[in-house]
């Protein structure tokens, strides 16, 4: 069953149980109404039809509680909405249940999203280059460093908030520095091998 209001639809959660009373609540943007086996689906509608101004006023103060902000990930933007008991990106919209649980979420995403560009290109680099471990932290100078002696790589943080390219041509300019530890010609040669655009993405980071 679903329950229209101020164009939205609202589910409605029947629960029957062995009780003499019915009860309807308003939680977390849906009605539930618990009652007697035995209680008609004629009755469940006359009580919520006697009861629209109760649900109306609990929905309003269910909407209010619902924090839309605005967040960027990977280039795209995203509504943030608050409230919800699953962390899910749907349709531009990222739906979780607090701060807290948004955070743990995305800390997940953002280091599987680096972990597998940094793994695809690892692969695509025909030079004998040692295998890098990732690290991901926020960083206010450098997008990424490249640690030769222990094989880490260190990507910034920030790059979760720009297009895909971005994060790609950072990996391939620190897995260079694997064969060349400096900004030689040869250096820059071996970028633009693997990543022939970078010129434009490195211009598009510096321009931010």
């Amino acid at each position: 069953m679903i329950y229209p209001y101020n164009n939205n639809n609202y589910p409605i959660e029947i629960i029957k149980k062995n009780n003499k009373n019915t009860y309807l609540r308003v939680k977390d943007g849906k009605i539930v109404i618990t009652t007697n086996y035995l209680v008609s689906k004629s009755k469940i509608e006359k009580l919520i039809k006697d009861n629209t101004s109760f649900i109306n006023k609990n929905l309003d103060k269910y909407n209010k509680k619902i924090k839309d902000t605005s967040f960027k990930l990977f280039g795209i933007n995203y509504d943030i909405v608050y409230g919800l008991p699953n962390t899910e990106i749907d349709n531009n919209k990222i739906y979780t249940k607090d701060d807290k649980t948004l955070n743990k979420f995305l800390s997940k995403y953002i280091s599987t999203i680096y972990q597998e560009r940094l793994d695809y290109w690892y692969n695509i680099f025909t030079e004998n280059i040692p295998v890098p471990n990732l690290k991901i932290r926020k960083m206010t100078s450098r997008w990424g460093v490249c640690n030769i002696k222990n094989h880490n790589i260190t990507l910034n943080l920030e790059l979760s908030k720009y297009k895909i390219d971005a994060l790609d041509y950072v990996i391939v300019h620190e897995l260079s520095h694997f064969i060349y530890p400096n900004h030689s010609k040869d250096f820059w040669n071996l970028v633009s091998k693997y990543y022939p655009n970078y010129k434009m993405v490195r211009k598009n980071l510096k321009n931010t």
